[in-house]
Parts: C-alpha cells; sequence; structure tokens
C-alpha cells in the first residue's frame, strides 16, 4: 500500500524539522498513541490502540530515523506487532521546501500488513491509513498554528 501527500505548514522549515523529531509533539499527533519514548536521536519506541474495522489492536513498535538529509528531508522505517491482530511495517520518505515563512512537506509512504489487518481487504486499509495520515498532520499543522495565536 502506498500513500502520498503535500501539506503546507505555516512555519519555517527547520521548525518542521525539529518537530518531526520531538517526540512530545509526535506522541501528541499520532492517532492513538499511548506511549513514545525515544531510545536515540534515531530511535523510537511506541504503543499505539488503533481500529481498523471490526479489529481493534494495540501495537509495540520501533520507529527508526534516517536524518542525514535534514533539514530539507529524512526517512523512516518502522514495525509493528498487534497480537493476534497482526504486524505492519512500513517506510515514508519525507520532503520540505521552505518558502516566505512556511513549509511544503511532502511524503511517500509504503507500508505492509499482515495477520488479521490483512484479511480486511485493501480498500478498507487503504482508506483507515488515509484517514490516520490526515489526523497526523492536521494536528501537526495546528501544533504550529496555536504557537502562533499564542
Amino acid at each position: 500500500m502506498e500513500l502520498s501527500d503535500v501539506i503546507v505548514i505555516n512555519a519555517p522549515r527547520a521548525e518542521v524539522f525539529a518537530a518531526l523529531n520531538d517526540p512530545e509533539i509526535l506522541r501528541h499527533c499520532i492517532p492513538g498513541c499511548e506511549e513514545l519514548i525515544m531510545l536515540s536521536p534515531t530511535e523510537l519506541e511506541a504503543k499505539v490502540v488503533l481500529k481498523v474495522g471490526p479489529v481493534k489492536a494495540r501495537f509495540s513498535g520501533t520507529v527508526r530515523l534516517d536524518l542525514t538529509g535534514g533539514p530539507d528531508a529524512m526517512s523512516l522505517t518502522g514495525e509493528g506487532n498487534g497480537g493476534t491482530a497482526g504486524f505492519a511495517k512500513g517506510r515514508a520518505d519525507v520532503t520540505l521546501v521552505e518558502a516566505e515563512g512556511s513549509t511544503t512537506l511532502s511524503y511517500l509512504a509504503k507500508a505492509e500488513i499482515g495477520g488479521k489487518l490483512a484479511q480486511l481487504g485493501s480498500r478498507l486499509m487503504q482508506s483507515t491509513a488515509r484517514k490516520l495520515s490526515v489526523a497526523f498532520f492536521e494536528k501537526f499543522a495546528a501544533t504550529f498554528e496555536a504557537e502562533t495565536a499564542a
């Protein structure tokens, strides 16, 4: 499954890049995130509860960041296990372009699922993944809007 989108965030690129690496901001923005622990500057451990159709699961997993392209780009890879619900693993490549005080964030993500989740059908999985992605980036962008309004 592939997802891609472009989002404009009203903040300079360096601030957006820093926020994408801030575990507290990410914990607040990731739908269903119960816990996000920074193990190192490039590795995070997460616990997330998600409901996909009739399947509700608590996923535990890790995310590894590749920051070598920063602040213009970054990549992340992750995998999580939801017990009997199945597993998910994927990769996302993020590009940040600054223009006139705002940042255009574009991403391309690829995910693979297995177990009960894979049996739900690709259409349901694609729409759920899209909803989760939109929810994350709406909260992420709102974080900057709240800061500039204060």
